[in-house]
């Protein structure tokens, strides 16, 4: 019996009062939720300030409300709880290709549009756009992070689209309106769209060059004329988007393409899924196979130079794999740091006892230096008419792309060790936290990848690299680790030997570096010091929890707490 109870008094068990509760339940932390995740994020507050976004915190502070409140977070675990399902057929024998959504989705389907994170620097493209849009998918990741794949390709979709005037006359309106439409209707009768990617294919995956999708003119060829394709695609997300920008082969080589879910004339283009994909994770979001059967698309940019013109869609949503892995981490070290908060073990606070504070601090430093990382490439992406932030940006993002989601699997399972137990119940969002994490690290590009196009970054930007050590030289003399790892880094560039044999270890130490320097410049004393003393010059292991001896961790996890009672 507890401890708190009384003993019996009475001589009848059956009849005593105490059998109606064995137990009272105490010393369990309440839910993480009803909590503004914006005014609860140092590091965000001050990184929405610092790189210019300021004009935003009225409506990051109301977005933040939403997010932590608890009917939007139960919105998240409905949307996975219940998977997507197709339909090829209706009941009479008639082709649809259906994919039904659960509510709960298209509620945060609709959040996610009414605050413009699929369109607001192309619809109000002013200073600190792109910094205020990554805050707010940020913070709306953290609630559930499969609904953002069609957000962020139908975001990313307008830089190629504007390559073609003629369809982006057509289209771009409505892409970046922002009354949600989920209707499976010709997008000639919708208030707005979403647009898709379809580039993979069974044999060549990211190798796209090596696609065999074919496109057929019907009539005059080249830039925005029409053309049928037929063939696959081996990964197809959000098969609901109302058009897809589609790669395949002409005569004159790889081309890319604008494919709509329905002909101009109401008849549904023949494209047909073939099944969803059964993912470990992402669960609420519909993946799928698909053939094309003469499926009419209009050509996008210049035949025979697909890439290219996809290439720009494809680095945006690298760049939302950055916020979205941000995000994961952000989320992770919430629910750890409120948990230990409020859980007494052994007669001491959690986060009062020295090996947990380790590694609460350690989550914690991972988590800030994404964020300070992923809103400074936000800020490049801002100022791409300044030569310094444009090739800042072109080779910030692999780099982030590649390091940030890469952290974000191990960081999750310590988050769940922290909370222990019911961690691993799926009534916590743990689970689905650690799922989802290894999501954005091989979508658009895995980690071989984006070393690839990091190396392909200083090949055909050479000055990219000068940017780059310019950009993080500004925090030499604020602390002496920093300066000696920032000089090994710059030697070990002046050499061109093995370079892509080490390119992991080449970028591993790019992104160590300007997270680094972020936080020497920007961030408290007590992270710029954990973080420097731990990744830039330290004997421990890999694990988090190996922060040495002298750093402020009670600092560090002060500052990073949710202060939920």
């Amino acid at each position: 019996m507890n401890a708190r109870q009384p003993a019996p008094t009475t001589d009848h068990p059956a009849t005593d009062p105490y059998l109606a509760e064995t137990h009272e339940v105490f010393n369990q932390p309440p839910a993480l939720q009803d909590y503004n995740l914006f005014l609860q994020d140092a590091a965000l507050q001050e990184g929405v300030h610092r790189e210019g976004a300021n004009w935003a915190i009225p409506e990051l502070t109301e977005l933040g409300a939403l997010a932590g409140a608890a009917d939007t977070i139960e919105l998240g675990f409905q949307a996975n709880e219940n998977r997507p399902v197709l339909h090829t057929h209706d009941r009479f024998g008639h082709r649809i290709d259906q994919v039904n959504f659960h509510p709960a989705y298209h509620q945060l389907m609709a959040i996610a549009m009414k605050y413009g994170l699929h369109s607001s620097p192309w619809s109000d493209p002013k200073p600190g756009a792109h910094v205020a849009r990554a805050a707010g998918y940020y913070m709306h990741s953290q609630v559930e992070a499969g609904h953002g794949c069609p957000i962020t390709m139908t975001f990313a979709a307008i830089p190629s689209i504007r390559r073609q005037p003629e369809l982006a006359s057509v289209w771009e309106p409505k892409i970046l309106a922002t009354e949600y439409d989920p209707r499976n209707i010709p997008d000639s009768q919708k208030r707005s769209v979403t647009i898709g990617m379809a580039m993979t294919e069974k044999q060549g995956g990211t190798d796209v060059r090596a696609n065999t999708t074919c496109a057929y003119p019907t009539g005059a060829r080249g830039s925005a004329q029409p053309y049928e394709l037929v063939g696959h695609k081996w990964f197809v997300s959000a098969p609901m988007c109302d058009a897809f920008l589609v790669l395949a082969q002409t005569d004159q080589g790889l081309s890319c393409f604008l494919m709509p879910r329905w002909r101009p004339d109401g008849t549904r283009n023949p494209w047909q899924i073939q099944r969803l994909k059964n993912k470990m994770g992402n669960a609420s979001n519909a993946s799928s196979e698909v053939e094309l059967r003469g499926a009419l698309a209009w050509m996008v940019g210049e035949e025979g130079r697909g890439v290219p013109t996809i290439i720009e869609m494809v680095a945006m949503t690298r760049f939302d794999c950055m916020i979205g892995s941000s995000g994961g981490l952000r989320q992770a070290s919430a629910q750890a740091l409120h948990h230990c908060r409020h859980r007494s073990v052994f007669g001491n606070r959690l986060n009062d006892q020295p090996l947990m504070q380790n590694v609460l601090a350690d989550l914690s430093l991972e988590s800030e230096a994404a964020l300070a990382y992923t809103l400074r490439v936000g800020r490049a992406l801002d100022n791409q008419h300044l030569e310094h932030e444009r090739l800042l940006a072109r080779l910030a993002t692999p780099v982030g792309k590649y390091w940030i989601c890469k952290r974000v699997p191990n960081h999750a399972y310590e988050a769940m060790e922290c909370i222990g137990g019911s961690g691993v119940m799926e009534d916590c969002i743990m689970p689905r936290l650690l799922r989802e994490s290894p999501v954005n690290a091989i979508w658009e590009g895995s980690g071989n990848v984006q070393c690839l196009d990091t190396l392909r970054a200083l090949r055909t930007d050479p000055d990219a690299l000068d940017a780059f050590f310019t950009e993080v030289g500004e925090a030499m003399g604020g602390d002496r680790r920093f300066d000696q790892f920032l000089a090994q880094l710059q030697n070990d560039f002046a050499s061109t030997r093995d370079l892509e044999y080490n390119a992991r270890n080449l970028v591993d130490r790019l992104a160590l570096t300007l997270q680094a320097s972020l936080l020497i410049r920007h961030s408290s004393p007590a992270v710029a010091d954990g973080f420097c003393a731990s990744r830039l010059q330290s004997s421990g292991g890999l694990n988090i929890g190996n922060l040495p001896s002298g750093t402020d961790a009670r600092s560090i996890i002060q500052r990073a707490t949710p202060v939920v009672d």
